[in-house]
């Protein structure tokens, strides 16, 4: 797999178990399942960081959102 896809990637599962997680805590609820997804999307980022030569950037995430868009989407 591609660095910046599983970087991509793994910042979109973080962000979407976020309304998991609060949905959760609200309920009075374990957030088991938003614990898991969080660690695949920390899996992945970490994957991300580790293939890519010198790591990535806080500025340089932008520019890789768009790589992958315009990579992937048609």
């Amino acid at each position: 797999m591609d660095a910046d896809l599983s970087l991509v990637l793994g910042l979109i599962i973080a962000a979407l178990s976020v309304p998991s997680i609060l949905s959760a805590l609200s309920d009075k609820r374990a957030p088991r399942a938003s614990a898991i997804t969080i660690l695949i999307a920390g899996g992945l980022i970490v994957f991300a960081i580790q293939s890519h030569p010198g790591g990535y950037a806080l500025a340089e995430i932008p520019d890789v959102l768009v790589r992958v868009a315009a990579r992937y989407l048609p």
